[in-house]
């Protein structure tokens, strides 16, 4: 738990000059998986699903053991919880995504969102305004809607 903490707090500081690339690349991580979880979080319902597909898409982008995916989630969550806003953890990617990746990320909370199979006017709002923030464009944000919507069955 206390590893935890400090993970949290050491991510979320603003880098230093002679910081290891390994702190960079956790910053990253983190950034990612709040932005999964905040979607996840959105729903009334924290419905397994939706936390398996953040496990999943985690594991997927970043090449993690599900012991490591577990604990980045749980960070993540924490993360979320004490943010007063996502500008930190948006322009951590903003910063290290080129947009292809970024496009790839908000398909990712797409499918977060349609895990359930229920898409909820607030998590809407919420892909929405984290779409934004990655400056991704109107069209590609409804490109990567259609494929996880798609994917997931959902009519």
């Amino acid at each position: 738990m206390l590893q935890t903490l400090k993970d949290l707090f050491n991510a979320v500081l603003p880098p230093q000059s002679n910081d290891p690339p390994e702190r960079a690349e956790h910053a990253l991580r983190l950034a990612t998986a709040v932005l999964l979880v905040e979607v996840m979080r959105s729903d009334a319902d924290l419905s397994p699903d939706e936390r398996d597909q953040v496990l999943s898409a985690l594991r997927g982008r970043f090449a993690l053991s599900d012991d490591e995916g577990a604990r980045l989630l749980e960070l993540a969550h924490q993360a979320a919880h004490g943010a007063t806003d996502f500008f930190q953890f948006t322009s951590k990617i903003n910063d290290s995504f080129d947009m292809d990746q970024k496009i790839g990320l908000v398909e990712q909370m797409w499918q977060v969102a349609y895990a359930d199979g229920i898409l909820s006017s607030h998590e809407n709002h919420v892909m929405r305004r984290l779409s934004d923030l990655l400056h991704v464009p109107h069209g590609a944000y409804v490109s990567a809607k259609m494929r996880a919507k798609l994917a997931a069955g959902v009519d």
